[in-house]
């Protein structure tokens, strides 16, 4: 049983992932309806939507950097979600293209390297003797679950009953929310930043296990940003209703929060690299029901419940192998690369190259790639699965299943 001294931070930490991802639940699938009420082309918006990523191309790496190096990871949060708070007023004003794109290119500079230091944090509050408890970090990530559905539930009937035009006070209400959790967090300093050697990071990125980890990351995670930026304005175009798409993307947050609170019980059944093949393989088939037969609403939901597997189980076996691979010092900037390489690449590709496709060929085609590119994630984790099976690898934790 975990001591009251235990307990407080993993509730801090709960409080501070509710209100992060109550504010990620209502922006990225709303902010494409919002922009396309305000007139933006599709090109327009799939740029727009694409920001995001494009910042975390370099924010989460700088930050982690700067994370490793004075230790001071609440701070720089309480910092970054002030900023973003600030600039969402800017929200408000009528604002062309490059007034839109500038105001969220400096907000998401500071949200995006939110979450990176808030999972290392985690990671490192939830591991004890250098093995990660999925169990304790599924309980403090189910109130992110919680935030994100509330919030995509409530903005849906929201604005179903009153417009868009409510976004930017939507936008304050739940960035004030991040900012009072990120003040409640107690200002500590990380115990390791007493040593003040910085441990180089390029003998693990050298090492073929990480690469084709990182590799399946990137191919996983774009076939994920289809859905992410498309999702909504593709169920749009086929005449679901807005609190029709907050259920349909309620009813995967629904099955992430089971998934989140029941995974110190069974994801140790199968070794990591085994669920990441599983997460790629239901995530060809759930691209394939979304893309093919989208408006069969029970194997669309179905294919939105496969988010147990394709998302959330992914994501916490990714933060464990990340915990491994990227101890101590390492920790920041492993989770930094996890963002670059898993959310802001493929977030930039997938918007831009999403948004020229669905304006030539209908935002269904986004949904057939997407199936296409799980599969080449597929080829990557089975790959990863080999190389950590191979006797020479033996040696290694990393394909241990995670205790709960």
């Amino acid at each position: 049983m975990q001591t009251p001294d235990r307990r407080a931070p993993l509730l801090q930490f709960a409080g501070l992932s509710a209100g992060y991802f109550a504010h990620i639940g209502f922006f990225n699938p709303y902010l494409p309806l919002w922009l396309q009420e305000l007139g933006f082309s599709l090109i327009a918006i799939s740029l727009l939507s694409s920001v995001q990523s494009a910042t975390r191309l370099f924010a989460p790496y700088a930050w982690g950097i700067l994370s490793d190096r004075t230790g001071e990871c609440v701070k720089l949060l309480r910092y970054g979600a002030t900023a973003a708070l600030v600039l969402s007023v800017a929200l408000w004003f009528p604002l062309g293209g490059v007034g839109m794109f500038t105001v969220l290119l400096l907000m998401f500079a500071h949200t995006s390297a939110m979450m990176p230091m808030i999972e290392g944090a985690l990671a490192n509050l939830v591991s004890q003797g250098g093995a990660f408890d999925a169990g304790r970090y599924g309980r403090v990530r189910l109130c992110g679950s919680l935030g994100f559905l509330m919030a995509v539930m409530g903005a849906g009937w929201w604005f179903q009953r009153f417009g868009m035009s409510h976004f930017p006070a939507w936008v304050g209400a739940t960035l004030v929310a991040v900012v009072f959790s990120a003040w409640l967090l107690p200002d500590q300093k990380d115990p390791d930043h007493s040593v003040k050697t910085h441990p180089d990071i390029w003998p693990v990125l050298r090492q073929p296990v990480v690469r084709w980890f990182f590799s399946a990351v990137f191919f996983h995670v774009l076939s994920h940003i289809f859905v992410f930026i498309f999702f909504s304005l593709y169920l749009d175009s086929l005449g679901y209703e807005k609190s029709v798409i907050g259920l349909l993307w309620a009813v995967s947050v629904l099955i992430e929060i089971g998934c989140f609170f029941t995974q110190g019980r069974w994801l140790s059944k199968l070794p990591l690299t085994a669920w990441l093949v599983l997460a790629s393989a239901l995530m060809v088939v759930r691209m394939g029901l979304t893309a093919g037969l989208p408006l069969v609403w029970p194997l669309l939901l179905l294919a939105q419940a496969m988010h147990a597997i394709t998302f959330s189980t992914h994501h916490t076996v990714c933060i464990a192998m990340l915990s491994q691979h990227f101890p101590g010092r390492l920790r920041g900037r492993g989770q930094a690369l996890y963002t670059v390489v898993g959310y802001g690449l493929p977030g930039v590709i997938g918007g831009l190259g999403g948004g020229v496709l669905s304006s030539n060929f209908g935002l269904g085609s986004v949904f057939w790639l997407s199936a296409v590119v799980a599969m080449v994630a597929l080829g990557c984790t089975c790959r990863l699965r080999r190389l950590q099976r191979h006797p020479r690898n033996r040696q290694s934790r990393h394909d241990q299943p995670v205790g709960g």
